[in-house]
């Protein structure tokens, strides 16, 4: 299984190799990931083009905090966000409307 570190470098590579999963958006997406792996990251959207990785962003739109492994669930397909998020696995902070959009931004 990959790490959260893995699975952002993909999400990099994916949404720079096609900047119109993030046409439009202008967004900062914080991570904040508990246990093994865990860590804090950052996707940063700006109408086509992404910022993607380590560490936390300054003044963030939402901030996702959950467990690493279920971010890798999640990032894989293997977790519904929506499921995660009424189950507790997954809290919000911020803005609800850009949680919805990340299921496009993470596939």
């Amino acid at each position: 299984m990959p790490t959260p570190s893995e699975v952002f470098t993909e999400i990099d590579s994916r949404l720079k190799s096609d900047p119109s999963k993030s046409k439009g958006m202008n967004a900062v997406y914080a991570f904040d990931l508990s246990g093994d792996d865990g860590g804090q990251y950052h996707i940063a959207l700006k109408d086509g083009s992404a910022d993607v990785g380590h560490g936390a962003p300054e003044n963030p739109n939402i901030t996702i905090a959950m467990k690493a492994e279920d971010f890798v669930d999640l990032a894989l397909g293997k977790l519904d966000g929506t499921m995660a998020f009424m189950s507790g696995k997954i809290k919000i902070k911020g803005d609800m409307g850009l949680a919805m959009k990340l299921q496009s931004v993470l596939r």
